[in-house]
């Protein structure tokens, strides 16, 4: 697996640990310091500065920092046990996707590092502590005593913050918009409102190599600086078959390689150009919105799908994941979608990446919704309300021509499903009504 520094930070924002970790490692480090320093100005800080420290002795010290430590760690407890409640509740309500919502949280992350840099540090400090006895005189580090009872009032005010996030987090209309705002960075990373973005691809002078997946595992990001760089050093072209997103077996091919200048690969120039094609791939256990620009609407879908089975039979959560998924299929007519062309410095084109075209995405969602929805008549007449939303979208972006045989073609997927609906006979007119109105936005004029 190819790592690289926008992998490594994909993969440390969306666990649990890091974060902590490093909180507890400075917590060790303070709870070291801050009682040297309290040794350095023990008898020289000022009235103003001593009244409000800790006052005192070992035993009081002691006592507290051992009641901070040990109802910090209770809080660390519950806190960790409500976090692990709410992704079970978030797996088995919705769908196992969705976790990463809850993983990547920051305000997760620093209520954990609080609570356990807390403990740490009172732990840390209590060796500090000294009663006095024939061997020396007692100490008190009132700088660091202090400092963890501040840490401790944080904790309280944490907890009840973190409660309060927790419960809206839970919420579904909380995830749809954290899903919704993640799959917008990715068309917005993927398919740049820029115009059109690709251009032909030059055609094979010589019999292209294949290039083998280099591991198992979903195509999570293809680097194209690394994969122009690879084709300009061996003087190549490079062409990708396999979409971010997909999974990929070790030995199979996911790409093309011929030569530029009419001389066939082979021997070292086809060795170093694998091997320098494969480092720009990589690949991981599970998808990410990196570089997927479908993998946002497939967990809208799923939580689509989870809510009208019949073990949840919540068709008001569908309506309103299917109204996320119309928001970000519209916002795709106004952006050139499909394959891109990479070219090198000096213009030539030296590799071309696949990504899914607003047809291909469209029929995603509406495979998906064709076979779910049409059995309520609420998620019925979302779907083609989605469909009439995407079709005015296209007409104001003047992309309406592009799509119209898409469009006219998913819309005849929905009259089809609406007739085959065990739905009323009156239910199946007002549907029927809502497909001809979108049909008609279609005729020129």
């Amino acid at each position: 697996m190819n790592l690289d520094r926008e992998s490594i930070r994909e993969s440390l924002r969306s666990q649990l640990w890091p974060v902590p970790l490093a909180a507890t490692v400075i917590a060790l480090g303070l709870g070291q310091a801050l009682p040297f320093l309290d040794g350095q100005f023990d008898d020289r800080m000022p009235p103003a500065v001593s009244g409000v420290l800790f006052g005192g002795g070992p035993e009081a010290a002691r006592s507290l920092l051992e009641t901070i430590a040990g109802s910090t760690i209770t809080v660390t407890s519950l806190t960790f046990s409500l976090t692990v409640v709410t992704l079970q509740l978030a797996s088995s309500q919705f769908s196992p996707r969705l976790l990463r919502t809850f993983t990547r949280d920051r305000f997760v992350h620093w209520t954990l590092a609080l609570f356990l840099a807390t403990f740490v540090f009172a732990l840390t400090v209590l060796r500090s502590i000294r009663v006095e006895t024939s061997a020396g005189d007692a100490f008190v580090p009132e700088i660091a005593v202090t400092t963890a009872f501040a840490l401790s009032i944080a904790t309280v005010v944490a907890l009840v913050l973190f409660l309060a996030h927790l419960a809206r987090q839970i919420r579904v209309e909380t995830m749809l918009r954290d899903v919704h705002r993640e799959a917008e960075g990715t068309l917005d990373r993927v398919f740049p409102d820029q115009g059109p973005r690709t251009q032909e691809a030059p055609s094979p002078r010589t019999t292209p190599s294949p290039l083998k997946a280099p591991s198992s595992g979903f195509l999570i990001r293809v680097k194209d600086a690394d994969l122009v760089a690879a084709a300009v050093e061996h003087d190549a072209f490079i062409a990708m078959d396999a979409v971010p997103g997909t999974s990929l077996v070790a030995g199979i091919p996911v790409a093309q390689l011929w030569s530029t200048n009419g001389t066939p690969l082979s021997g070292d120039r086809l060795t170093g150009l694998e091997q320098a094609a494969s480092r720009a791939l990589r690949t991981g256990f599970e998808r990410t919105s990196t570089q997927d620009p479908s993998f946002g609407l497939q967990q809208l879908l799923d939580v689509t799908d989870k809510a009208l089975s019949p073990g949840i039979n919540d068709p008001t959560t569908a309506v309103h994941a299917l109204s996320h998924i119309s928001a970000l299929l519209c916002s795709l007519t106004t952006r050139d979608t499909g394959p891109a062309t990479l070219c090198d410095e000096a213009g030539q084109a030296r590799a071309r990446l696949v990504f899914p075209t607003f047809a291909q995405l469209l029929e995603l969602v509406m495979d998906q919704v064709i076979t779910y929805a049409f059995t309520d008549p609420r998620t019925a007449s979302r779907t083609i309300d989605m469909l009439t939303e995407i079709t005015l979208s296209a007409g104001y972006a003047e992309s309406l021509g592009t799509h119209t045989r898409t469009l006219r073609a998913q819309l005849d997927r929905a009259r089809i499903a609406v007739d085959a609906s065990p739905l009323d006979r009156t239910i199946k007119e007002h549907l029927m009504e809502q497909v001809g109105t979108a049909e008609g936005l279609q005729q020129p004029g």
